[in-house]
């Protein structure tokens, strides 16, 4: 399936006259309640990023964010290239520091497409509830957290929004390795799921064996909710040198995005997040775990990814093979991490692979 793409020339425009009011006559905003997870105690959170009026008390307190798109509802709009065949919803799982707004050109696309879409603000991110006095620091205490949130969501909102037809999954970064969790614990929630440059496991600047010593040092000695060393708060200045390959139109536009909501300005990690994403890599990666995967996955490789390591990936791969499952990989040799960044001559291919394989049967994912 080919859809028409934003014309990059004049992408600032297209988005804030076409593409954001149509979203904003099929979206719905929503809060969670957090899921349980077994031996953990409840975090109460807070509700919203500094600056704002609500409190500990708010209704929204220890709450998840989350936003949806109902096709039905786009489709009665008549934009051009909508199919106006409703083919069930997706899920969004993001990445590290992302939010929901993020998002919006893909939201776009997968409407056109047919698909209603749901993305829920993980914990610590955009409106969600938040643990540390820092707004732009990402902390969470224990990795699974995020994978039964997901979980949860998609079980509850998503499959109302699929309405009895396919729920898919997109994930990107650390939102991939959350789904390839999701994947393996709950195999049957999905019918599809697309993993993004998905964070198997990070890419820490030094070997994972020295990060993960180090992070067990420092949460040790009480520094959990401290940034790791060279991360600090969001800085509106924008930095080309800092997306090179990349679309500079979509890359401008997602921090301006950054610039204008201060919940959209998580920027660092915490040394208790850098030890949990390393847990949940050693868990995600495990060949028994990988086994337990019936859903059939697309998982995209950028070839010129800094965020997160491409080896495991291909283990994750393997593993998921070597177990019975379905599962392709797709290299973007000269891509940077956010495919989804990268000009039209990229991210259409990319996109048109996501359509297709949603709207096809899991036989042409073999290879």
């Amino acid at each position: 399936m080919e859809l028409r793409m934003l014309d990059e020339s004049r992408y600032a425009a297209e988005m804030r006259e076409k593409v954001l009011p149509a979203l904003a006559q099929c979206r719905t905003e929503g809060w969670m309640e957090p899921a349980d997870v077994d031996g953990l105690p409840a975090l109460a959170g807070r509700a919203s990023a500094s600056g704002a009026s609500v409190g500990p008390d708010s209704d929204h307190a220890g709450k998840l964010h989350y936003v949806c798109y109902d096709a039905a509802k786009f489709d009665a709009l008549h934009e051009d290239d909508a199919t106006g065949i409703f083919r069930g919803a997706v899920v969004i799982s993001h990445g590290f520091t992302e939010f929901a707004s993020k998002y919006c050109e893909l939201i776009w696309y997968f409407l056109l497409a047919g698909y209603s879409v749901c993305l829920m603000e993980h914990r610590g991110h955009g409106y969600s509830a938040r643990d540390v006095d820092d707004d732009w620091l990402v902390w969470i205490d224990d990795w699974r957290r995020y994978v039964a949130d997901l979980a949860k969501f998609a079980d509850t909102v998503g499959k109302r929004y699929a309405d009895g037809q396919p729920l898919n999954l997109f994930c990107h970064s650390m939102g991939g390795g959350i789904g390839a969790a999701v994947l393996e614990q709950h195999p049957t929630l999905f019918d599809k799921a697309v993993l993004s440059a998905p964070m198997i496991a990070p890419a820490t600047g030094v070997p994972n064996w020295v990060a993960r010593a180090l992070a067990e040092v420092m949460c040790g000695v009480g520094l959990g909710r401290h940034a790791v060393f060279g991360q600090g708060p969001f800085s509106p200045e924008y930095k080309p040198e800092e997306h090179k390959g990349a679309s500079e139109a979509r890359t401008r536009w997602f921090h301006e995005c950054r610039c204008e909501d201060v919940h959209c300005q998580t920027n660092a990690a915490a040394f208790e997040w850098v030890r949990q994403a390393l847990r949940l890599s050693h868990a995600v990666l495990k060949p028994n775990a990988c086994e337990n995967i019936e859903t059939p996955i697309l998982l995209f490789q950028a070839g010129h990814d800094i965020w997160v390591l491409n080896e495991p990936q291909n283990r994750f791969v393997a593993n998921v093979r070597e177990g019975g499952g379905n599962i392709r990989l797709v290299r973007y040799a000269d891509s940077v991490h956010e495919i989804f960044s990268m000009p039209n001559g990229t991210f259409g291919p990319y996109l048109s692979q996501i359509l297709d394989f949603y709207d096809t049967g899991e036989s042409r994912l073999l290879d």
